[in-house]
Formats: C-alpha cells, sequence, structure tokens
C-alpha cells in the first residue's frame, strides 16, 4: 500500500477491506511491526487506528527497535498473527533493525507457510526484493541496491508520483535489461499473490521498464473491474 499525506480515509478503508477479505477470519490479529518507524507510539497510534477502522480486528504491537526488545515474544506474536503489517518509516532503517534482531529470515519464514504480509509506505518496499541508498546523498555516482525481505519478487516504490518516481528509476538504472519496477501512487495498493500475479487496487500503479539503458514508462497496471 502507498500512504502519504494525500491519501484519503475511503480509500484507505477501502484497501484494508480487500486485505480483510484476503485475511478470510472474522476478527483476525494483525500484527504490527513499526521497525522501520523506530516503534514510534504516535505513529503506531494512528496507524492501527486507521486499521481498526477498517474492519474488527486486534492490533498486536511487535516491538523490535530497543535494546531490550523482548525477542521470543516478537517471535510468539508473529507466529500467532492472521496477518503481519509493516509500518512506514525509513526502508534501510527498518531493514537494519529486522537484520540485528535475527527476524529477517524469520519473517521469511512466515511467508512461506502461507502467513498473509502487508505494509504501506517504506513497509511496502521492505516487502519487496531490494532498494536503492546512496553512499554520499551528493554523489549519484554512489547510488546502490540493499536487499529486502523479497517476499514479493518485485521493485516498487509509493507515493512518489510528485517526484517522478526518481528513486525507483534510480534502482532500475542498477538493474539488467529488461527489469521492472511498479510506482504505487498515494492512495493505491499492488497486491502480489503467490503465484505473482500482480492486481491494483484502488487506482492504476505505474510500470516501468529498462530498455537499451533507458527506463520506459509502460502502460499502468489498471484495478479489475467487477
Amino acid at each position: 500500500m502507498s500512504g502519504g499525506r494525500g491519501a484519503s480515509e475511503k480509500a484507505t478503508t477501502s484497501i484494508m477491506q480487500a486485505v480483510f477479505r484476503e485475511i478470510g477470519k472474522a476478527s483476525p490479529t494483525i500484527a504490527y511491526v513499526g521497525a522501520a518507524s523506530d516503534d514510534n507510539w504516535v505513529f503506531y497510534k494512528f496507524v492501527s487506528g486507521m486499521i481498526q477502522k477498517a474492519g474488527d480486528c486486534h492490533i498486536a504491537r511487535v516491538a523490535l527497535s530497543s535494546k531490550k526488545a523482548d525477542l521470543q515474544k516478537a517471535r510468539n506474536a508473529l507466529q500467532s498473527a492472521d496477518a503481519i503489517f509493516m509500518s512506514g518509516g525509513d526502508v534501510e532503517r527498518g531493514m537494519e533493525i529486522l537484520q540485528e534482531k535475527l527476524m529477517a529470515d524469520f519473517l521469511r519464514e512466515l511467508f512461506q507457510q502461507g502467513k498473509l504480509f502487508f505494509g504501506s509506505s517504506a513497509g511496502s518496499i521492505m516487502l519487496a526484493r531490494e532498494w536503492v541508498r546512496w553512499r554520499d546523498p551528493d554523489d549519484e555516482s554512489t547510488a546502490e541496491l540493499f536487499p529486502c525481505l523479497g517476499l514479493a519478487p518485485v521493485i516498487c516504490d509509493t507515493h512518489a508520483e510528485g517526484d517522478h518516481w526518481e528513486e525507483l528509476k534510480a534502482a532500475l538504472h542498477l538493474k539488467g535489461d529488461g527489469a521492472q519496477g511498479y510506482g504505487i501512487a498515494t492512495g493505491t495498493c499492488l497486491k502480489v499473490a503467490p503465484d505473482t500475479k500482480l492486481e491494483a487496487l484502488g487506482g492504476p500503479v505505474s510500470l516501468f521498464r529498462k530498455v537499451d539503458q533507458t527506463i520506459a514508462r509502460q502502460p499502468d497496471i489498471l484495478p479489475i473491474r467487477t
């Protein structure tokens, strides 16, 4: 999912309700992983409230950023949850925490067991294959890719339509010819099924492909009409 300041409550609720239908259980338990926001409490209260507006559920907060984090308690909460939500924040920081606390591989195992994952903004990018960073923010030549969880075999960016998806294009420039990337605009969602089938929710998802060293815009992925 793509959060962002411009996302309407109606659009967000509609996408969240689609997630609830995928979970397929009355009053599910959703584990909230706030690593990307350093487990910010205010952010958690806001986002968990937004999720609960969409459907009856229990939110289990999984705190990992503290040195005193109870990792066994975290694993138990993740294992027992019906779905796992990855919060927004900073992609690189979120992945650092997951790796430091030996949670990245554990989350991948849960996915392989059939656990449903969803995320917002940076959390969505963390669910994908990899993302881009700059060793020196003032030097474009220092751009490099770093691994994310890889649950969805895609590269994506969120709510960056205002800067014409510059970071997504930078990531694709570091990939081989034919690489594709997805721009999830504010208030929309990219659904990735276990068989890797893609579906747009809430509005079109932009598609870019690297062709002969150029990042070319492709036809958008459109929501399925029902």
